[in-house]
């Protein structure tokens, strides 16, 4: 299993410092700001959203390893994807990180597994979700700050 682990931090290390989707959208007709106080990640997802459906995504920000991977990773698998859609991967991913998941579930999030190991460190999830909390309220219209302290 090392190699495995060593194979989901490559992933993980690799989109942290090549980031996808990582710029202001110039076209966005939704934006919402996450913050997590214990880590000092700070992001701004943008979305252009047309019939509730994602058809443009990008993300700006600072933060950890783990919430910029994330944060990558989730802009490319939700680009296309209804809120229904998001709503279902949210709720999967989510159950993912926190050692919440049938075996069954994890592998419909494709590349999104690398995260599993994150459930072994529980100061770690509010990390990994910061941007799937961020992406809800920015489909919501939230105007306030999303901070992983209130999720």
């Amino acid at each position: 299993m090392p190699d495995l682990r060593d194979l989901y931090q490559d992933v993980i290390l690799e989109h942290s410092k090549a980031p996808r989707n990582y710029h202001e959208l110039k076209t966005a007709n939704h934006k919402a700001e996450g913050y997590n106080p214990l880590c000092g990640d700070r992001f701004t997802i943008y979305l252009d959203l047309q019939d509730d459906s994602i058809h443009d995504i990008g993300f700006q920000g600072s933060g950890c390893a783990i919430s910029k991977a994330s944060a990558s990773m989730m802009t490319q698998i939700v680009k296309g994807k209804s809120r229904a859609e998001v709503e279902t991967l949210f709720d999967r991913f989510h159950k993912l990180v926190t050692g919440q998941s049938a075996n069954g579930n994890q592998y419909q999030l494709g590349k999104l597994t690398v995260f599993s190991g994150v459930s072994e460190f529980p100061v770690r999830v509010k990390c990994a979700t910061l941007a799937w909390h961020t992406l809800r309220a920015a489909f919501e219209g939230k105007e306030e700050v999303v901070s992983t302290e209130n999720t």
